[in-house]
């Protein structure tokens, strides 16, 4: 960040410590002069049974998912209120609640809507004082660590996207004007192809491999035109 021209403040901060949130915010807004932005993307993940989820992985995923998007976002709140357009992002999946969603990993589906129910109450509650808050989900699976250990292992990555396509939609979330652009649920893929983007080979990991789909796309959201998910 630094090389390309940017301030940078790492800070260790356990999203799950109210006091630790709080004292990595003061201290960013003291570093920088304000917040404007805020992504929530910390989470835990447990794609496990109901019989099969251990009570101490279940506390943990709504400690780091739901709490700590709550939580974070309510200590920034005070500082985006300075902000000329004050946005706060979470990574988290439209609120479709059909029931395949939820077979399989019950305690992992209703962390992650956690975070997905503050994006429609806080744009709500907001709305009045300008402060965006939405969502941005990947339509399919993203090159991280968590797929390639969590999940599906290293031979799956060929199928994924790189991570660039999170950056460039949030990227373009955050140059809208808040005030106007507030309580949206968007895949990737889709908000991109409506800004503009129409080739988005550049963000597979390998080029012309069909993409392994996501959790939670709603079944009604139809991919951009040259976009092939699994066998489709």
């Amino acid at each position: 960040m630094e090389a390309a021209g940017g301030r940078a403040l790492p800070l260790i901060v356990d999203v799950r410590d109210v006091d630790s949130i709080r004292k990595g915010v003061e201290t960013t807004a003291v570093t920088f002069g304000g917040i404007d932005i805020v992504v929530n993307n910390a989470s835990a993940i447990s794609m496990t049974g109901t019989l099969a989820t251990d009570p101490k992985r279940f506390d943990l995923m709504h400690q780091v998912n739901g709490r700590g998007t709550f939580l974070t976002s309510q200590a920034c709140i005070p500082h985006l209120r300075r902000s000329e357009n004050p946005h706060i992002l979470m990574l988290s999946p439209p609120l479709d609640l059909s029931p395949h969603w939820f077979q399989g990993h019950v305690a992992y589906s209703m962390a992650k809507y956690n975070m997905s129910l503050c994006v429609l109450g806080m744009a709500e509650e907001f709305r009045g004082e300008g402060i965006a808050f939405n969502a941005l989900w990947p339509r399919t699976a993203i090159a991280t660590s968590a797929v390639e250990f969590a999940l599906t292992g290293e031979n799956t990555l060929r199928f994924c996207r790189r991570p660039e396509i999170m950056a460039d939609a949030a990227h373009r979330v955050f140059t809208k004007p808040a005030r106007d652009f507030t309580g949206q649920f968007l895949i990737d893929d889709t908000f991109l192809f409506a800004e503009g983007v129409e080739d988005f080979s550049a963000y597979s990991v390998e080029p012309g491999q069909p993409l392994m789909p996501d959790f939670f796309v709603p079944a009604t959201s139809v991919p951009p035109p040259g976009v092939t998910i699994g066998g489709s």
